[in-house]
């Protein structure tokens, strides 16, 4: 989390003054940040807002994967949009699974709605995975008949080496190549969709493998810092 201590405040104060044609007051705030981690949100009334939660929702990842032109040429539309989909699928289910592993360890004040359900729901619905993203936090909520919904993003610059992403990356010749990756987390409340909580999380180099390899590093970040963590 991005955080400026009491110490740089004071240089601020006391140092940027006489020093404002030499030393712009960017060049510090750079300087203070050059450290920092993952950014995180968190209501400040997270606590009494949630209360009274007993179920969320996780849904399908909104994934994007921004291939080089040259890649482009050798991939379709449709390619590209089902292994978007494939991804957030996958992405999905590994963040579903990496709760359930670790319930007993955080003890969880929640309890996280199967997706099979959650995605049958919003099938059910004609609701498809690149409609989710038209409709509201609440209304969402309200059709999966949860008190919370977990969202997240992923914007990539290669495909991942899993499901569908395997025979794409062949054929792009991604396999095994570096990603950098741009994900986030979020939790908006059920009743007025109202954002509670956010994590932003750069990856790269190996961790942009696989989904597996990316969830865990997001969440092993994340958990330090999730809400709904008894602990």
């Amino acid at each position: 989390m991005c955080i400026v201590s009491s110490e740089a405040l004071h240089l601020q104060k006391n140092f940027i003054p006489g020093m404002k044609k030499t030393f712009p007051a960017f060049f510090l705030l750079a300087f203070i940040c050059i450290s920092c981690g993952p950014t995180i949100y968190k209501s400040q009334d997270f606590t009494s807002k949630t209360s009274s939660h007993k179920i969320v929702a996780i849904l399908p990842a909104d994934v994007n994967i921004s291939l080089r032109p040259k890649d482009m040429k050798k991939t379709s539309i449709d390619q590209l949009n089902e292994m978007e989909e494939k991804t957030g699928l996958d992405i999905q289910d590994k963040m579903y699974t990496w709760f359930l592993k670790r319930s007993n360890k955080f003890k969880y004040t929640v309890a996280f709605q199967d997706i099979s359900k959650t995605n049958a729901i919003l099938l059910q619905n004609g609701i498809k995975q690149n409609d989710i993203q038209t409709k509201t936090k609440e209304e969402l909520a309200k059709l999966l008949n949860v008190d919370a919904i977990i969202s997240s993003k992923a914007t990539m610059q290669k495909p991942m080496s899993e499901g569908a992403a395997v025979a794409v990356g062949v054929l792009v010749g991604a396999w095994g190549a570096t990603n950098n990756i741009q994900t986030s987390i979020a939790i908006n409340e059920g009743k007025q969709g109202e954002l509670l909580w956010k994590y932003d999380y750069n990856a790269d180099g190996s961790v942009g493998s696989s989904t597996s390899n990316l969830v865990n590093a997001l969440m092993r970040n994340a958990s330090k810092k999730f809400p709904y963590n008894d602990k």
